[in-house]
C-alpha cells in the first residue's frame, strides 16, 4: 500500500469510526477503506503508520481491551517489536480510525482529528 494513498483504517462497529468516515464525506473525500479487523496489517504496514503519525507503538494500542490485559501489555518493558507483533495478531488492539492523506496520518479521536490533513 503507498504512502500517499488517502485511506480509513476502519471499524463499521465503532462509533468514531463511522463518524470520521461521515465527516470525510461531508467535505467531499471518499478514502480508501482498509478493513483492519477482517485484513491485518503487516508489521511493516504498522510500523509506516507509526511513522506516519510520529508516535511510537504503545499510543496506538487500545488498553482497554481485554487481549491487552491478557497479553501483559501494560508491561513497560516490552519492546516496539513485541508491541506491533501483538497489533498484527490481534487487530482489535489498533486505535481507531486511522486515516491517511498525503503521506501523514492521524488518529480520529475525536473524529474531526481527520479534518485537520485536508
Amino acid at each position: 500500500m503507498t504512502t500517499d494513498a488517502t485511506r480509513l483504517y476502519h471499524n463499521p462497529r465503532c462509533s468514531k469510526s463511522r463518524g470520521a468516515l461521515d465527516l470525510l464525506r461531508e467535505h467531499g473525500v471518499e478514502p480508501q477503506i482498509v478493513a483492519y479487523l477482517d485484513t491485518p496489517s503487516s508489521a511493516a504496514e504498522l510500523r509506516g503508520l507509526l511513522a506516519m503519525l510520529g508516535l511510537p507503538a504503545r499510543s496506538l494500542l487500545r488498553a482497554g481491551e481485554e487481549i491487552y490485559g491478557e497479553l501483559g501489555l501494560a508491561d513497560p518493558s516490552l519492546d516496539e517489536s513485541t508491541l506491533i507483533d501483538a497489533m498484527v495478531r490481534h487487530p482489535r488492539l489498533i486505535e481507531r480510525p486511522i486515516f491517511v492523506h498525503r503521506g501523514k496520518a492521524v488518529i480520529g479521536r475525536p473524529p474531526e482529528n481527520v479534518l485537520s490533513l485536508l
